[in-house]
């Protein structure tokens, strides 16, 4: 045998569903970096590094690459191979749970034994695994896994799928000494939040992280009190723990200049619950366009009325108590739209900012949040 280890079922299935991605994981649900329509053949297998009692897992799919580390209780040799993820991870699920597994290399074949079970495994030479480089760039700084994880839950809705403006199919990460925010829109709505804090980088900072990169990282973020280190180059960004290297390609386009979209000059100012408006919000949309999806905001004293109406002649209509003095108004919106921003934002009460039946809303939390969301409006 080339080399032999051995490691307990948990750890190992833990660390292959986050490279595969698993319904059912035993630890955590990290999403699937390896490809399962590769054009490569190595793509669909996982590289393992035997470094003394260090095992790490690598999958890629040339667009980002994770990196999962664990410690295993006995070894031999040190060394590397490749295996394919899917059956590996597969061998792992279907183990009892708390067994030991040996796994041992011998004539270009992978031997996975536990108990009474064994598999033999095809294998592909290490030095054929791709490699994402190893220096990303000079601008690197820390923060909480919680907040990097609220930035993105706060925004990632609003990112656009397989837009032709390939350029929003991502998420804007712009970085300066005082501040990290990050932005999404699909050029119907935006989504920005903001976390202000002390970055230790030399220089403002603006990337697009690819949609895959943004879900994955997400993913990854399960302590939230532990700290993850970010580092941002030309080409790339990687993000750091004891327990992985998530590593993404950036989207090389220019990000739409976003503060051009926040409206600023609205004088319609409404205070409303958000969980009746979400509720109200909810029921339209049952009989609303299915395709278009709108709805009708007529605004009055105290009053926000909401209608939908569909092909087939059907009806819906809701009346929310608001806070609310001021001159009439009759909008449109696509209520997913408001839907969308309405499950994101958590304080009880939501304020909506408004002008004409021709600008965006401006939807936000009415004190101190940190997150901003601007949905545009529609003919109906």
């Amino acid at each position: 045998p080339h080399h032999i280890f051995f490691f307990s079922h948990t750890p190992a299935y833990a660390l292959l569903s986050g490279l595969v991605g698993s319904e059912m994981c035993i630890r955590d649900s990290v999403g699937g970096v390896v490809e399962r329509r590769q054009t490569l053949p190595i793509l669909a297998n996982v590289l393992l590094i035997l470094e003394g009692s260090r095992l790490s897992l690598t999958g890629t799919d040339l667009e980002v690459e994770l990196v999962g580390r664990a410690t295993v209780d006995e070894t031999t040799d040190s060394g590397e191979v490749t295996v394919p993820a899917r059956k590996l991870m597969d061998i792992c699920k279907s183990l009892p749970e708390g067994c030991d597994i040996e796994f041992a290399v011998e004539e270009s074949r992978a031997v996975v034994r536990s108990g009474r079970s064994r598999f033999v495994l095809s294998t592909l030479p290490a030095r054929d695994f791709p490699n994402i480089e190893d220096g990303i760039g000079n601008q690197q700084f820390t923060v909480k896994q919680g907040e990097l994880k609220r930035l993105i839950e706060r925004t990632s809705f609003a990112m656009a799928q397989q837009d032709v403006r390939y350029y929003l199919n991502g998420m804007l990460w712009e970085m300066s000494a005082k501040q990290f925010r990050v932005v999404a829109t699909d050029g119907h709505r935006l989504a920005m939040c903001t976390l202000d804090t002390n970055l230790d980088i030399d220089a403002d900072t603006q990337v697009i992280v690819p949609r895959k990169g943004v879900i994955e990282v997400s993913r990854l973020l399960q302590d939230e009190g532990a700290e993850i280190n970010i580092a941002v180059g030309a080409n790339h960004m990687r993000a750091t723990t004891e327990d992985f290297t998530f590593t993404s390609k950036l989207v090389d386009g220019k990000f739409p200049e976003y503060q051009r979209v926040l409206p600023k000059l609205s004088d319609k100012i409404v205070l409303g619950s958000r969980t009746e408006l979400k509720q109200a919000f909810t029921r339209t949309a049952i009989l609303s366009n299915e395709k278009y999806r709108g709805v009708r905001l007529l605004l009055s004293s105290s009053s926000l009325q909401i209608m939908a109406n569909n092909p087939e002649q059907e009806e819906a209509e809701e009346t929310v108590t608001v806070d609310y003095q001021g001159d009439s108004l009759e909008v449109g919106f696509n209520v997913s739209y408001l839907l969308d921003v309405m499950s994101v934002i958590s304080s009880d009460t939501v304020k909506m900012s408004l002008s004409d039946p021709n600008s965006s809303a401006l939807v936000e939390e009415p004190e101190d949040g940190d997150s901003v969301y601007v949905v545009m409006p529609m003919r109906l």
